[in-house]
């Protein structure tokens, strides 16, 4: 069960003032160490006859790559492996709690992050296409007085992934512990010293917010990062 105080700090790092590093940081380093083992087995002695952990790799980045060519356009498939780890690190961030782990992606920092780094991939992308005055002449489109609004949306694009994500992932840790808390003060409250009433129910509540909710933000935010990094390119879906 998390902690719906926030993450807790594991130790602090004597630099910069004091470096502190929270459980967040941790479990983000150790699902990228399984994942990179994993990767590596399933890659390992690869045949013209694939193996069933070969074909199992080959599957799924043939999904990432048809996703992103669906969604952004064959001529940016660069960005696959991309959209790989960023769906890989979201959905694991948010099953650890199946391990009794905090959610990694109930720490807005990561979330935050994320969203950050989409946000910086639209601007880059803007410029690239559109050159430094097509980007700020695009703040004025259609017409002139929309310019606080175009910056207003510009800026909330990534502070609304970011929350979305974090909300709805936090959200479901804090009513999962709040119903076991309650449940658990109806057993004593009933006289019970087990507390039975918190078999069940809070389980099943764990499964929904953890692995369906998990899974469904973490495809939503990919969704709209190749979403709002396809529109920042003009030719996105050309082909």
């Amino acid at each position: 069960m998390g902690d719906i105080t926030g993450p807790k700090i594991a130790f602090t790092i004597p630099i910069f003032g004091g470096l502190n590093v929270t459980e967040s940081t941790i479990i983000g380093w150790m699902i990228i160490a399984a994942v990179t083992i994993l990767v590596l087995w399933m890659t390992h002695d690869m045949k013209k006859i694939p193996t069933k952990k070969q074909l199992i790799a080959e599957i799924i980045v043939t999904t990432v790559n048809n996703l992103v060519k669906s969604t952004m356009g064959k001529k940016h498939l660069n960005y696959a492996p991309y959209i790989a780890a960023l769906f890989t690190m979201s959905i694991c961030g948010s099953l650890v709690s199946l391990l009794g782990l905090r959610s990694m992606t109930a720490d807005i920092n990561v979330t935050m992050s994320w969203a950050l780094i989409t946000f910086a991939m639209i601007t880059y992308n803007k410029f690239k296409y559109n050159g430094f005055l097509g980007y700020f002449k695009g703040y004025t489109e259609p017409v002139a007085f929309m310019t606080p609004l175009n910056i207003i949306s510009e800026f909330a694009t990534p502070l609304s992934m970011g929350f979305r994500h974090f909300g709805n992932i936090a959200g479901g840790m804090v009513i999962t512990s709040l119903l076991y808390y309650a449940l658990g003060s109806i057993s004593k409250a009933i006289g019970i010293g087990i507390p039975i009433t918190t078999v069940g129910i809070p389980a099943v509540l764990s499964v929904y917010f953890d692995l369906f909710s998990g899974f469904m933000q973490a495809f939503i935010f990919i969704m709209l990062t190749m979403a709002n990094v396809g529109n920042a390119m003009p030719d996105s879906r050309d082909d």
